[in-house]
């Protein structure tokens, strides 16, 4: 089993990416999968979750919604494609401060929903290996 991510890379201030993080080898739409990012020299920081469905299709019920921490709130936004076994995070004005590798993860309870409490990282056991994101000008 294994999680990835994808979309990282270099924009100007105010631009825009998609990040994806994709599973392998079992099922994402089970699990709260929440999206962390990690400066250097920094702790590591949730930044938004996304809670699991009920089934693995498309429209599936959600178990709990979202969460985003006011660092990202209003910028960023947290999708899931069970069809791609794959949830997205999207990122709109982007400022040199949002700088990190970003990371996902999925929640450590199978049809877990997030909340601003489990925004951290030790509620979290399965991760990705990250994807870097640069704001420059």
């Amino acid at each position: 089993a294994r999680l990835a991510e994808s979309g990282g890379g270099f924009v100007q201030p105010g631009g825009s990416l998609r990040l994806s993080c994709t599973a392998s080898d079992f099922t994402l739409a089970y699990y709260a999968v929440g999206w962390f990012r990690q400066a250097p020299g920094q702790e590591r920081e949730g930044i938004s979750c996304i809670s699991s469905t009920d089934e693995n299709k498309d429209g599936a019920a959600s178990l709990g919604g979202t969460e985003y921490a006011d660092s990202v709130r209003g910028r960023f936004t947290v999708a899931r494609r069970n069809s791609e076994n794959t949830v997205y995070l999207q990122l709109n004005n982007l400022k040199p401060e949002d700088t990190a590798v970003y990371f996902c993860a999925t929640y450590n309870q199978v049809l877990g929903a997030c909340s601003a409490s489990r925004l951290e990282a030790h509620n979290y056991g399965f991760w990705g290996r990250g994807t870097q994101v640069t704001v420059a000008s």
